[in-house]
């Protein structure tokens, strides 16, 4: 058996034992290195090599999780939840039916616009959630609205928009890293059209959205009412305009700096710096009070340091299955069962691209790696190149909505989960994986068989 395979699997297998996912990376990477035949020190050194790469973007997110909660100690998101509770009212749940609903689908377009948004025109990621998802839970609680539906949302927006839209990350994804890597590997990409070569696996995107909306989420969750973190519980304090406005300009700032930086800059800078701005224009108006500061940052970072963790094990993981040399084989071996069968190869690949985006994480990790090998096995089965464009882009998007390590489900489960109600793995993973991958594969292989 393939050694990136199984690890994989064995990483997946124990997260949805309830096994902490930074141990089942470490396992499942273990077991991968052990098996692939590098060695037990060679294996622990890859991996190691991995979580300093890691370290940067861990601490980009550890201090995006003080920011937001410097924004939420302001009042800002108080503010915004208790304007949404005075339109459903304080009536019956029957004489506030409408209200409800309309409030709950608005809602629901808000959370979608902005997910999608923080991938083109205020290129963010998944820094908005923390800040604006945990005020929203008691309203959440309030509509009974299955925070499994509003994972789907935000996962969506998150992945989509770059798969798609060549704008900000997505120009990114799909410019530099899925065209660039293409032509690095010895193929003309100068006439396709992205926008309509990826226009059909995000087709797949939106029918797992519809289906999420429409069928499978639309019955009422309990949740209970569970105060947050008393750093940023403004509920019962009386909310200044000062601090109103520094938030909104912190943010403002925030957002301008990563925009800047985006263009020049890895993601993981334009984070890091754009965090730091912002606490420090907190700090010096004395929008957060110094005597209270260390509370409000420690408690910022505790609710973003899952993620840092899990995202730098995934680092780890990746740097282990690299070293390991078998992706290629996996590759190989898939192809060799269907030999010239262009419709079994095709669904080959992105199936292979899922296992290994669902073990890295990262689809923005995952292209380079298939890239080099999809375009000549593209070639030899007589693949046009938009199809082959539309294989290798659905292939590395495959696995980001639905992996354990990827910050497409990292980042809802960290504001959702703010009170402790929202399982990592069975409200996050699970609802995008059944989602996302089984339409994409089926508009991946659509899509490499009409073009």
């Amino acid at each position: 058996m393939n050694a990136v395979l199984i690890a994989v699997v064995v990483m997946l297998v124990l997260s949805l034992a309830r096994v902490h996912v930074v141990l089942a990376l470490f396992i499942g990477a273990l077991v991968g290195g052990l098996l692939s035949g590098i060695g037990l020190d060679a294996t622990m050194v890859a991996f190691q090599e991995g979580l300093a790469g890691g370290a940067k973007i861990a601490l980009s997110y550890a201090l995006l999780g003080a920011f937001a909660m410097a924004v939420a100690s302001s009042g800002l998101p108080t503010v915004l939840a208790r304007w949404i509770m005075s339109k459903i009212g304080n009536e019956s749940e029957t004489a506030n039916e409408r209200a409800v609903a309309v409030t709950k689908w608005l809602m629901l377009l808000g959370i979608l616009c902005m997910a999608i948004m923080s991938q083109n025109l205020i290129p963010v990621h998944i820094a908005f959630i923390p800040l604006i998802i945990p005020p929203l839970l008691g309203v959440m609680n309030r509509l009974k609205l299955d925070r499994r539906l509003v994972a789907c949302v935000l996962t969506f927006g998150l992945v989509t928009t770059y798969m798609w839209i060549p704008v900000g990350f997505g120009s990114i994804f799909l410019n530099d890293i899925l065209l660039g890597n293409i032509e690095t590997a010895g193929l003309d990409t100068s006439g396709i059209d992205i926008i309509k070569v990826m226009a059909i696996p995000a087709m797949g995107m939106i029918v797992g959205l519809l289906v999420a909306v429409l069928f499978s989420y639309r019955k009422p969750r309990e949740y209970q009412t569970v105060p947050l973190d008393k750093a940023a519980d403004k509920s019962g304090e009386e909310i200044t305009n000062y601090k109103l406005i520094v938030a909104l300009v912190a943010i403002f700032a925030t957002f301008i700096v990563q925009v800047v930086m985006q263009a020049k800059d890895s993601e993981a800078d334009s984070l890091l710096v754009g965090a730091l701005v912002g606490l420090a224009i907190f700090m010096a108006t004395g929008a957060v009070n110094w005597k209270e500061s260390d509370d409000v940052f420690t408690a910022g970072m505790k609710m973003m340091a899952l993620i840092g963790f899990i995202m730098i094990s995934a680092q780890g993981f990746a740097s282990v299955m690299t070293a390991t040399g078998e992706v290629e084989t996996l590759v190989n071996a898939s192809a060799s069962m269907v030999g010239d069968n262009k419709a079994m190869a095709a669904l080959a690949m992105l199936l292979v691209g899922l296992i290994v985006t669902m073990g890295i994480g990262s689809s923005f990790s995952t292209l380079p790696i298939i890239a080099t090998i999809y375009v000549p096995l593209c070639t030899t089965l007589g693949f046009s190149p938009a199809a082959t464009v539309a294989i290798i882009g659905a292939a590395g998007a495959l696995g980001d909505a639905g992996s354990p390590a990827s910050d497409s489900t990292l980042g809802p489960t960290s504001g959702l989960n703010a009170d402790g109600q929202h399982d990592h793995i069975r409200d996050s993973v699970v609802p995008t994986f059944l989602h996302y991958n089984i339409p994409l594969v089926l508009s991946g292989w659509l899509a490499a068989m009409v073009l």
